[in-house]
């Protein structure tokens, strides 16, 4: 019957998915685990993987289609017993008392075809084609649009058999031949006329692309937020010079160490989770009339991809050190480009920080990411005057700005928490002795 490929079980914040790329098309062969397809949900890209080897038979949900958990993809077929064929030859066995009749009514079919069309005939034996095992829907397939003699091209599968790949060496080998032989005569062409171009559908300079999931999700969550809460942002400004300090000194040795460079982002992390300390509310939610207090740190760091924004949480993040922190960000990067992070690892955040400062931007208002109720916004560095102790000095200077839900923030916590935070990072020491 074959085996099913079916949708993975999508979690409960997941309701449906969108069928994306095959990467196999009917006929071909498949191995074990090797991804078949993609599913575009409204978090992730998922990799459908093939559950057994063989042949895929059957696609039932195109490109595009919508499906649920559990839905049945498309059909596997176990490969016959030529191992040498591909996946587009493999076809059952026939069994032995069968396979002479069989064959007979294909060579009486094949004789009536060459009769009656010129395309298919050359000469033919019922009794060798008696002798000759069965072709394969490919072989045939070849055989019928080259109008090849199977008889007269060498079999090296198994009992005797004509493999997709016999036919392909053979047709080769007579292309190398082609050049020394005279070409047909053709017949002068009729002169060709060129088909009306098709109408524009938006108009000149207009080009209509269909929006991917993941950003039709995008954009229903961001209109949430601005729809179901009181969002306010809060700005202030902080001297990184004690931080690139610290970075160029151990730099190397800490990548020497760990094998990955220490960031921006393992500090502003560390400065959060020292300010949630203090005010605890920064890191809760509203549930209905209720607040929950989260007693954990599940911070999640915004990833651009090419699809769109991400945004992998940082699980326990107090637990993890510095080194553990740039780790952990490094490959959700890279998994977030390439569309491997899953759904749980995308999930569960209490805090967001993102860093448009990688892009250049100087200063902005991140929008919240329900149902959590604040998120940090870092900005581009840049050398500026500041005074300190009634003189000027030019320092690297960074924008910060947290937004958050005025249902249950107010302004005062708000802003003292963006001072702690805007304090740890200009006096690095404080992060490691936790004051």
């Amino acid at each position: 019957m074959g085996t099913e490929v079916r949708v993975p079980r999508l979690p409960e914040s997941v309701t449906e998915a969108v069928v994306g790329d095959w990467h196999k098309k009917p006929g071909d062969r498949v191995q074990r685990d090797e991804t078949l397809l993609d599913l575009e949900t409204d978090k992730v890209v998922l990799d459908v993987p093939s559950p057994g080897a063989g042949v895929l038979r059957e696609v039932k949900k195109e490109k595009g289609a919508t499906v649920g958990s559990e839905e049945v993809l498309g059909i596997i077929e176990a490969a016959g017993e030529a191992e040498e064929e591909t996946a587009q030859e493999s076809s059952p066995k026939s069994t032995p008392s069968k396979q002479a009749p069989e064959s007979k009514t294909q060579a009486t079919e094949k004789k009536k075809t060459r009769a009656d069309s010129p395309e298919t005939a050359f000469p033919s034996k019922e009794t060798e084609a008696e002798k000759m095992p069965p072709l394969s829907p490919a072989v045939r397939r070849l055989v019928r649009e080259h109008q090849l003699d199977p008889r007269e091209i060498p079999a090296t599968g198994r009992d005797g058999r004509l493999t997709k790949a016999d036919v392909v060496q053979f047709l080769q080998a007579e292309e190398e031949q082609e050049p020394a032989a005279t070409p047909p005569p053709t017949e002068p062409e009729a002169p060709e006329t060129k088909p009306a171009p098709a109408p524009r559908e938006e108009g000149y300079g207009v080009r209509r692309e269909a929006m991917s999931r993941l950003r039709q999700r995008i954009a229903e969550r961001m209109l949430e937020s601005q729809q179901t809460t009181a969002t306010l942002s809060t700005f202030n400004e902080v001297n990184m010079q004690g931080i690139m300090e610290l970075r160029h000194r151990y730099r190397d040795a800490f990548e020497e160490r760990y094998g990955v460079r220490l960031g921006f982002m393992s500090f502003f992390i560390k400065a959060c989770i020292e300010a949630f300390k203090r005010y605890p509310v920064v890191n809760a939610a509203v549930q209905d009339d209720d607040i929950l207090y989260y007693h954990y740190y599940h911070i999640g760091i915004a990833v651009a991809t090419p699809r769109g924004l991400v945004v992998p949480v940082l699980r326990d993040a107090d637990q993890l050190s510095f080194a553990d922190i740039e780790l952990q960000i490094m490959d959700f990067a890279e998994r977030a480009r390439s569309g491997r992070l899953t759904i749980e690892e995308l999930s569960g955040g209490t805090f967001t920080i993102t860093n448009g400062g990688v892009f250049g931007s100087l200063l902005s208002t991140p929008i919240l990411n329900p149902p959590q109720s604040a998120i940090l916004g870092m900005h581009k560095i840049e050398d500026r005057p500041v005074a300190e102790n009634g003189e000027v000095k030019i320092r690297p200077m960074m924008y910060v700005a947290l937004s958050y839900d005025h249902r249950l923030i107010d302004g005062k916590g708000a802003v003292q928490f963006l001072v702690a935070v805007k304090e740890a990072l200009e006096d690095p020491v404080r992060l490691l002795l936790e004051v």
